[in-house]
């Protein structure tokens, strides 16, 4: 063999190295992180929201998407400010994430008119049909699913529940912002009809600000026999210390939708637990960031409810909680 052939096959032989080169660099390189958007009701210092953010993160966690490594997660906290959710749902979408998160039904709209291609997970949603975000709760056809937070039947039995602890009131506000919670007439339908059956009457207390909370419930307390039923939405939910306050000033039995209500010192609450919608949450978003569609998958209903009596708040209004209805409770803070 020749000098020259030699020389050619070492040639050739160190242009096939370093065309392999690339090839093994690619193989290399770090996955590519992934972005998820959450547009937050609440507001960044508002307790509630932290046992939330970790079931969160924590589910993503040990799903294999590691915050900082390969997920970012950019929050948006908005304490119930309508126009700071619409601001806040336009820088999230400017991001261009793989994903959002919406923390209600106010934040699942702001996002929705922001965009109609990125997918997006809710929940707490009252009315996810008639509000438009999706077709069909089996089959949600566009760029929403989620988890609802109540079904308008259970409204029914929230006022059953006030009837049976504080059987003398006969007259109740229902307590809502129709701006933020416009699916709740479908829930104040469902407390009528009930009202009928058990000899009260409803009375519609909208509400917008502080200033209208504490009208409605001074105006309701100067009725005889008068109880509150607070409606979920997040009007209520961040005004929940002055709404539990008010009820406590003006002794009215008062029943709640969430159990948070009932530790800042509510009578009793008879809903869902926010903590599971997170949790469930986390498994759609994994799907969505491994290639599925949310309009392939269905939006689901709470399949568990808690009852919350605090007894403490009772004898203060000098109420006696049924044995019976103590049995059934899920949690009785003393």
């Amino acid at each position: 063999m020749s000098v020259q052939q030699i020389k050619r096959r070492e040639f050739i032989a160190a242009l096939g190295g370093a065309v392999a080169w690339p090839a093994v660099a690619r193989a290399q390189q770090p996955e590519r992180m992934r972005r998820v958007g959450v547009l937050m009701a609440v507001g960044k210092n508002d307790p509630l929201a932290q046992p939330w953010i970790k079931v969160l993160e924590d589910g993503l966690g040990k799903l294999g998407w590691e915050v900082g490594g390969n997920l970012r997660i950019e929050y948006r906290w908005t304490g119930g400010n309508v126009e700071r959710i619409g601001t806040s749902a336009a820088e999230l979408v400017s991001f261009s994430p793989d994903v959002l998160l919406a923390g209600n039904t106010t934040t699942a709209t702001a996002l929705q008119r922001e965009t109609r291609s990125i997918p997006i997970v809710f929940v707490l949603v009252g009315d996810p049909i008639g509000s438009g975000f999706v077709e069909s709760l089996a089959r949600p056809g566009g760029n929403l699913t989620g988890f609802i937070s109540f079904d308008p039947p259970i409204a029914g039995k929230q006022l059953e529940l006030l009837k049976e602890i504080a059987p003398s009131v006969h007259r109740v506000a229902f307590v809502f912002n129709p701006v933020t919670a416009p699916y709740m007439v479908h829930w104040l339908q469902v407390a009528q009809a009930s009202a009928a059956s058990l000899g009260t009457e409803i009375v519609e207390a909208h509400v917008h600000n502080i200033a209208e909370i504490e009208s409605a419930i001074s105006t309701q307390a100067r009725q005889p026999s008068s109880g509150l039923f607070v409606g979920h939405d997040i009007t209520t939910v961040v005004n929940r210390e002055l709404i539990v306050a008010l009820a406590a000033q003006y002794r009215m039995p008062a029943v709640y939708p969430y159990r948070f209500f009932v530790t800042s010192g509510g009578l009793a609450s008879y809903g869902s637990d926010i903590t599971d919608h997170y949790r469930l949450a986390v498994g759609y978003i994994d799907h969505i960031l491994k290639g599925e569609k949310p309009a392939d998958l269905p939006v689901q209903a709470p399949s568990r409810f808690e009852l919350v009596i605090n007894l403490k708040a009772a004898k203060a209004l000098g109420l006696e909680i049924p044995p019976m209805l103590l049995a059934r409770a899920d949690e009785v803070i003393e």
